[in-house]
């Protein structure tokens, strides 16, 4: 589950991290307020808006904005609320901004030069380990930096058993060139960043830019996180911080459902009950010279219920031009599958498009038969070979 800036920022905040302030509203008077309100606690005379979306790049598209006066801050924050926000992430449809956050001015004037780098911590699989990824070029995209100057990406992998140790914070705060009051402020920053990651089961927490201030302060300047989802139970503060509105509508109604579902931008949708096999039926659909539309995962137990949340989902994608539905029949027989075809079909109705059902396992034979003999607009098959002949066929 993403979670907004504003949101990531109070976890960070209540786990010792140092954060630049800010006070998320919704309306350009709001933004008043909080302005004066910010003024009064950090004494900032400039306030940075910045628009809430999960997505980078805000800035390339207009969503961050430096105001040097209330009147400013007003303007601003009604510019940005309510726009459509298109950023690399965002696709070219964007996404409608309904807050800002604004927060203090943290670049002022000191007595030595501000810096910015990149800090992130994910778990590495093949290690088996937690890593902090960090690079003295912050600011920037770091796939770029990754692409054209990977020496100046460093990793530190953590022993989930022994957890940061102080010579690590201190080697990172090293290979980042920084020494005195900025070094150990590093080394306190990136022990907070570590026990703000494990305290909310993340399974990323990106800062980028961390900012050296003129003063050499360290703190979070942006934030990006990402919560596993298995752990929410664990979290119910963290995920009452969900935003649905942020989330693509087929994959929330296919949550409803208890359904494994991801939106790609394929031209046929397909249904399986597990994930190995909803692998190779992409590779089907790829092989057959279409295009998977998504990746649906209906589990073990599929049913008429969950094969027409399913189909309804698949269907609502314009872009769909066939559905292949793929079931092995081992937890579940493929005739009562087939049945829940049949009945899912007949309550949706109006279906434009053609529906492949492929079933192998127990009962393979009396679910085709069910499907063959349903005096409807669905073709069936048992093989891999025929169900990818019909795709092929009805696609073209």
């Amino acid at each position: 589950m993403n979670i907004h800036e504003y949101q990531a920022k109070s976890i960070l905040k209540q786990n010792g991290v140092t954060i630049q302030e800010g006070i998320v509203v919704s309306s350009p008077n709001e933004a008043v307020s909080a302005a004066k309100e910010l003024q009064k606690l950090t004494g900032t005379s400039w306030w940075v808006i910045k628009a809430q979306i999960h997505a980078g790049g805000r800035g390339k598209g207009g969503g961050v904005k430096l105001a040097k006066s209330l009147d400013e801050v007003k303007e601003i924050a009604g510019q940005i609320i309510g726009m459509q926000l298109v950023t690399p992430q965002t696709g070219p449809s964007g996404k409608q901004v309904h807050k800002v956050l604004v927060a203090q001015d943290v670049y002022y004037p000191g007595p030595v030069e501000k810096e910015e780098f990149y800090m992130s911590i994910l778990l590495d699989r093949r290690t088996e380990k937690n890593v902090v990824m960090y690079s003295p070029d912050g600011g920037v995209d770091i796939e770029e930096v990754a692409a054209t100057r990977p020496d100046r990406i460093f990793r530190e992998p953590i022993d989930p058993a022994l957890g940061i140790l102080p010579f690590q914070t201190r080697r990172i705060a090293y290979n980042l060139g920084l020494s005195g009051k900025a070094a150990s402020e590093m080394t306190r920053f990136v022990k907070s960043l570590y026990q703000s990651y494990l305290s909310c089961d993340a399974s990323l927490f990106e800062i980028n830019p961390v900012l050296k201030t003129t003063d050499e302060k360290i703190l979070a300047v942006d934030a990006k996180v990402n919560i596993d989802d298995n752990a929410l139970y664990r979290h119910p503060e963290i995920a009452a911080m969900r935003d649905i509105s942020e989330e693509d509508a087929a994959e929330v109604e296919a949550g409803k459902n208890d359904l494994n579902f991801v939106k790609l931008d394929g031209n046929v949708g397909c249904m399986v009950n597990g994930a190995g096999l909803a692998m190779a039926t992409m590779d089907i659909i790829k092989l057959s010279g279409g295009d998977p539309a998504n990746f649906l995962d209906v589990g073990g137990g599929a049913n008429a219920q969950t094969v027409e949340a399913g189909l309804k989902i698949i269907l609502s994608d314009e872009n769909v031009k066939a559905v292949l539905i793929n079931i092995f029949g081992g937890i579940v027989r493929c005739d009562r599958v087939a049945n829940g075809v049949v009945e899912a079909y007949k309550k949706l109705g109006n279906i434009n498009v053609p529906v492949i059902v492929r079933l192998q396992g127990t009962n393979a034979q009396e679910g085709k038969n069910v499907i063959d003999n349903s005096g409807l607009k669905v073709y069936s098959a048992i093989t891999l070979e025929e169900a990818a002949v019909l795709v092929k066929s009805l696609v073209n």
